[in-house]
């Protein structure tokens, strides 16, 4: 399937209608918003990320839906902008595992905290969102919400309430990884749910449940620093600040914040310069100069965020001889594709960078090689007359994706130079976000031979475990190609299993290593989030990570 058209190719009059599309889609304010302290920001997905309680369009969903409007046990210090994101206490205080079975672990509750609705943020509150996605018999649970939150928390199996303020979690195994997993694990009041479906319509519970999940994703309550005020699917989701949020720091000092789907770069950038957003992701690359001097400020930093190509290792896959894979990682001219986006990307050596704790030196360096690339593919039986031949599935947008289409296109370029020839199967993000769990086996692949769905990796399990473990095999998680065996899940049992830090990291090391060395990935990019801000927003902080902390912003 060919790509379509970025709208940078586009005749200028196109430009224009698009620029009136971005208007008629943002409106106005109205008189009592135009009173208030309103921060409008333009996303690179092309719907809103589900408001129920576990977004979905990847993890733009967490940093637009969830973290505003949510809270989890545990969450990222997004407060400094020049060390890394750790986790640190969010709904829970402290949490440890039993020394005798490690698979049991305490969380111990901040007390005091309400839901929006009023209801208290309590040991029942979070059971009942455990089971929301866990537990196949309770009456609210809720299959749409599994996919994007059970994956990311494989090994959880369980809660129960020991008293008002304390609740133990089970796990399937001994699992260190557990407290970071549980980031992503939202608290949606339960209370305001069982408002909605004592007055569902629906023959049977699980009927009257579905509606009452619709009905919460239109009035939802979670305990975050802003409230829902106003949803439109597809057109916007609007939040207003939440003044009696339980951590003073992160009280918000702006009234409002409107979010807005846009999923294209130049559409984006000309809401942006024409005053109808303060805020957008992504912005179109050779547009950079001139929104720098029109006086915007563009943000970016490191981040712990991959932008890749991830290999099928299915029978009949191209990508099963690690010569093919090494050449490849060896033939794209990262340097070149960096200067395409305006030097907003970073040149990956593997997952994580050197001199990070799980680096461990591994013995194939990526790098721009194209002599060694082709001796490789020859060495394969591949030559500029025998090219191989793949097919990879993209999107044309989305959370993370940075500049897919003129970005994949570039890359595709880059390997013809070494007899690989690469066909694009474009779809949209969020279809292409659901397909990555259902795997190279199922129908949704399309026949193709590689994906293209940046991930982040500020912890073990989203940067390594869940691509490289038997266990995480489609469904349970993204392991997408089937890629795994016996060393590697040795590897990784070994981190699982080690509860201190310093062993956990040598563990880690050696398990990127070999990942390096195999190249189940083609590593194209490192995102550096770039957004672009207009002048009076301010406390803005970029973080070392993929998210950003709204709360903190203000408005002149």
């Amino acid at each position: 399937m060919k790509p379509s058209i970025p709208m940078s190719r586009l005749p200028g009059k196109t430009f224009q209608g698009a620029l009136l599309a971005v208007a008629l889609c943002v409106g106005t304010l109205s008189t009592a918003q135009a009173q208030e302290k309103v921060l409008r920001v333009a996303m690179t997905a092309a719907d809103i990320p589900r408001t129920l309680g576990q977004p979905d369009q990847g993890f733009e969903g967490n940093r637009f839906t969830g973290i505003p409007m949510y809270d989890a046990l545990t969450q990222w210090d997004l407060s400094s902008a020049d060390k890394a994101s750790v986790l640190i206490p969010g709904l829970a205080t402290s949490w440890s595992v039993n020394a005798n079975d490690r698979t049991k672990w305490t969380f111990r509750l901040r007390p005091g905290v309400q839901f929006h609705d009023g209801s208290n943020v309590n040991a029942e509150a979070v059971v009942w969102n455990v089971q929301k996605v866990l537990d196949k018999d309770a009456v609210h649970f809720d299959a749409s919400q599994v996919g994007v939150t059970a994956s990311r928390m494989p090994t959880l199996r369980s809660a129960r309430k020991i008293d008002d303020l304390t609740i133990e979690l089970t796990t399937s195994e001994p699992d260190s990884f557990l407290p970071v997993n549980l980031s992503n694990l939202f608290m949606a009041s339960p209370a305001h749910w069982q408002k909605k479906f004592d007055a569902a319509p629906g023959a049977t519970p699980a009927d009257k449940a579905k509606a009452a999940w619709t009905a919460f994703a239109s009035d939802a309550s979670g305990s975050g620093p802003f409230k829902m005020a106003r949803f439109v699917p597809r057109e916007r989701l609007e939040v207003v600040a939440n003044k009696d949020y339980w951590d003073a720091k992160r009280r918000p000092k702006v009234d409002r914040v409107v979010m807005i789907p846009m999923p294209e770069a130049n559409a984006r950038t000309a809401a942006l310069l024409s005053g109808q957003v303060d805020w957008i992701e992504a912005p179109a690359p050779d547009a950079m100069a001139q929104i720098r001097q029109r006086g915007f400020t563009i943000y970016s930093n490191p981040q712990p965020h991959v932008w890749p190509w991830q290999l099928s290792f299915v029978p009949g896959s191209p990508w099963l001889n690690k010569d093919v894979r090494q050449a490849a990682n060896l033939c794209v001219d990262r340097e070149g594709l960096r200067t395409l986006l305006g030097g907003m990307m970073g040149i990956p050596k593997g997952t994580v960078p050197p001199g990070h704790p799980w680096w461990g030196n591994p013995k194939f360096d990526i790098r721009y090689d194209v002599k060694e690339a082709q001796a490789l593919m020859q060495k394969a039986g591949y030559s500029a007359s025998k090219p191989m031949k793949a097919k990879v599935q993209i999107s044309a947008s989305g959370s993370g994706q940075m500049q897919p289409l003129p970005m994949n296109e570039f890359v595709q370029q880059s390997l013809k130079a070494c007899y690989i020839d690469i066909e694009f199967d474009v779809i949209e993000w969020n279809t292409l976000f659901t397909n990555w769990r259902l795997g190279a086996k199922d129908a949704s692949a399309r026949g193709t031979h590689a994906i293209n769905v940046s991930f982040a990796a500020m912890d073990p399990f989203f940067a390594m475990v869940r691509f490289t473990s038997t266990k995480t095999f489609p469904p349970v998680s993204n392991n997408w190609g089937f890629f795994g065996n016996d060393e590697f899940d040795k590897l990784i049992a070994d981190a699982r299993n080690t509860f201190d830090d310093k062993g956990r990291d040598a563990a880690l090391a050696k398990l990127h290593a070999r990942i390096v060395e195999e190249a189940p990935f083609i590593w194209i990019a490192h995102d550096v989030g770039p957004r672009a801000m207009s002048p009076k927003v301010k406390g803005v902080v970029q973080p070392k990570s993929w998210f950003i902390d709204i709360a903190t912003m203000s408005m002149d």
